[in-house]
């Protein structure tokens, strides 16, 4: 059965349409789903309805300025990854941004590989999967991590009965690293069930 890989929804918001644009283009042929907004002041509303993953944010805009935006999407949603963008960097909406929970923060103009790279750690950090693989890892990292809370298990416990690290064991959980056959199968062991039972579902 194919592993569904769940859409990413990015918003951008940015007074400049040509920008929108341009970053609405590129993200497409990258295979997100992408709304663009010129009016900042739409962005609460936006932000209830839309069900975004990633938010680009510029700083610099006429009504509302971007670390007014972030509050106000702060007080809507916690943990939706925001990341702001401005051609006038400087200390204070560095820090202003970062104590709104911002993930990054990118200079304009910016180079689109960097872009990329950007988002590929902003999607690791949030655990958003782009490939099948990514997603399977995803998908067996909750399993074990739900099987283990059931059976009251700490990660210490599960390091003593696997044989395996810690930092390993929570790096599989979070979908950070890609567990051998022989992990899974000390893992299936300490958790007493099969190892088929932890790729979920599928």
């Amino acid at each position: 059965m194919p592993i569904d890989v769940p859409a990413v929804r990015i918003l951008i918001i940015d007074d400049d349409p040509a920008i929108c644009e341009y970053m609405q283009t590129f993200l497409e042929k990258d295979g997100f789903v992408v709304k663009t907004l010129s009016d900042p002041t739409l962005a609460e509303q936006e932000v209830r309805q839309g069900e975004y993953h990633v938010i680009i944010l510029d700083i610099m805009m006429p009504k509302l300025d971007g670390i007014e935006v972030l509050r106000r999407i702060r007080a809507i949603d916690t943990d939706i990854a925001v990341v702001i963008f401005t051609a006038h960097p400087n200390l204070d909406t560095a820090v202003a941004s970062m104590k709104l929970d911002a993930v990054d923060y990118i200079k304009k103009p910016f180079n689109v590989d960097e872009f990329r790279e950007v988002l590929a750690r902003v999607m690791k950090k949030k655990g958003l999967a782009r490939t099948p693989e990514e997603q399977l890892h995803k998908i067996i990292g909750d399993t074990i991590r739900g099987i283990r809370k059931d059976k009251e298990l700490t990660l210490k416990q599960m390091s003593r009965r696997t044989g395996l690290s810690i930092s390993l064991l929570s790096q599989i959980e979070r979908a950070e690293s890609s567990p051998s056959i022989s992990s899974l199968y000390k893992i299936a062991i300490a958790l007493d069930t099969r190892i088929q039972d932890l790729f979920g579902d599928n």
